[in-house]
């Protein structure tokens, strides 16, 4: 297990969520949870949607396998650049001219004011996906060759943009300031292609695209797309089932009172921390090194950095739900409860996060143990398991949500999280998952999560009585 490309991803992932969290600490005093936070997260969560599909992987684990097969790969790869280019230009202006249509389907419960209010914004933002295609096409070239520092440190200055144009117009009125950060998730987009493109470049692998284009019209790839083509769905599809259910969350939450689309916001950026920090690091890091053990016959060797991969998480992230679950209110207030974020706001959000929190072991397994899936071309499976994973998710946020609000919304995601990881476990194997399990790092594992969380227990109680 190649520790060292985990550390970078995780630094990396690390100091863009330090840099977010402050974007979120002077968004929550600036803007608060209310009409035009709801607005602007809203019009945002589309592009972002995709943002975390591709960022997490699911472009990736659909497009290296079939890269690293490529008898053609100069080739190969400018076929791909383009398809997508022109169908996600094409999807942007048809959402510039029509965005209101796009609106509503996300805000559903919304009246005609807000989404007019929005609409604009949507069509801003909209263009940020173009931006994020081509960074997450050069990010998978640059982990081919293992690097993987420029992709784990370039959301930091999305993050900047953003804090910049809150900083600049904080004076100013809600309105003109979501138009601000609409605009300003587009510059930072735009700082990440440019220092892609500059990594592109120090590696020399801007060589393999100007091949592409050369060779382009004499040489053969039509199987090698065609084989892209029959995975690129499924494995978006299955890769994708924590955004889905995130965004299906966003537009019940229109349904319900002024504010919940916003707890549910905050609630997620801390909980796709830890979840980002170990999970996807991880799998991003692995996912390379096991598709090529897969390819040249050596499953050994994937296995046992499935085992390595297994226990590291297992401890990280049951340390991370802990945490999260039973300090959510003093998480809330240190980071939020300020300026036009108030004490109810914070109470909210942390019943939020503490359901979010007990789906975050399972899904971040279930991301290590699907990477034999798309490595091993059963990118089908990934997505009947993602639509089991999504539809159980919708089920459970409709019984919750009217007794529980945003709270039921968020514990639906978790219970379709669980979903996820069992029947991907039992996809991969179960021999396998117990040939982990049944060793003594199980106990260490049980015995070590019970006095961390009895501290932490302590640590709450003692916290809550000093500031409230």
């Amino acid at each position: 297990m190649k520790l060292k490309s985990i550390f970078t991803n995780s630094f990396g992932i690390l100091l863009s969520r330090i840099v977010g969290f402050l974007r979120d600490l002077i968004m929550a005093s600036v803007l608060g949870a209310g009409y035009w936070s709801d607005i602007f997260f809203l019009a945002n969560r589309l592009p972002n949607l995709f943002r975390n599909i591709f960022a997490e992987g699911a472009f990736t684990q659909a497009f290296m396998p079939s890269f690293v097969a490529s008898a053609n790969k100069s080739v190969f790869s400018t076929a791909i650049f383009l398809r997508f280019s022109l169908f996600i230009v094409f999807g942007s202006l048809v959402v510039s001219f029509y965005p209101e249509w796009i609106t509503k389907l996300q805000a559903m419960g919304w009246d005609a004011q807000r989404i007019s209010d929005t609409a604009p914004l949507t069509a801003i933002n909209f263009w940020y996906l173009y931006l994020i295609f081509i960074v997450t096409f050069i990010a998978t070239l640059l982990q081919y060759k293992e690097h993987f520092a420029t992709t784990a440190l370039s959301s930091v200055l999305l993050n900047m943009a953003m804090i910049v144009a809150l900083l600049l117009f904080m004076k100013d009125d809600p309105k003109t300031i979501a138009y601000a950060l609409s605009v300003s998730v587009l510059v930072g987009g735009a700082l990440q292609v440019l220092v892609h493109l500059i990594a592109l470049f120090r590696l020399k692998l801007s060589r393999l695209l100007c091949a592409g284009w050369q060779y382009r019209k004499t040489r053969d790839i039509k199987a090698e797309k065609k084989k892209f083509t029959s995975l690129f769905i499924p494995a978006v599809w299955g890769g994708s089932s924590l955004q889905i259910n995130s965004f299906v969350g966003t537009i019940l939450a229109s349904f319900l009172v002024t504010g919940s689309v916003s707890y549910l916001a905050y609630a997620q950026r801390l909980f796709q921390l830890p979840l980002a920090l170990f999970a996807i690091a991880t799998a991003t890091a692995l996912f390379p090194t096991i598709s090529k053990a897969l390819k040249n016959g050596q499953e050994k060797e994937a296995y046992l950095n499935l085992s390595k991969g297994f226990w590291l998480l297992s401890f990280l992230l049951t340390m991370a739900t802990l945490g999260g679950a039973i300090l959510a209110e003093p998480i809330i207030w240190l980071l939020f409860e300020r300026g036009q974020f108030t004490q109810i706001q914070t109470a909210q959000t942390a019943q939020v996060l503490s359901m979010f929190m007990l789906g975050l072991l399972p899904l971040g397994l279930s991301k290590l143990f699907s990477l034999f899936l798309y490595a091993s071309y059963r990118q089908g499976k990934a997505a009947m398991i993602a639509t089991i994973s999504v539809v159980v998710n919708i089920v459970a946020s409709l019984l919750l949500m009217d007794s529980m609000g945003a709270m039921g919304l968020a514990l639906a995601g978790s219970i379709g999280g669980w979903v996820l990881f069992i029947l991907t476990v039992k996809e991969v194997g179960y021999d396998k998952f117990l040939s982990i399990i049944q060793s003594k790092m199980s106990l260490y594992y049980v015995m070590s999560m019970l006095l961390f969380g009895f501290i932490l227990l302590l640590i709450n109680g003692w916290i809550l009585s000093l500031i409230r």
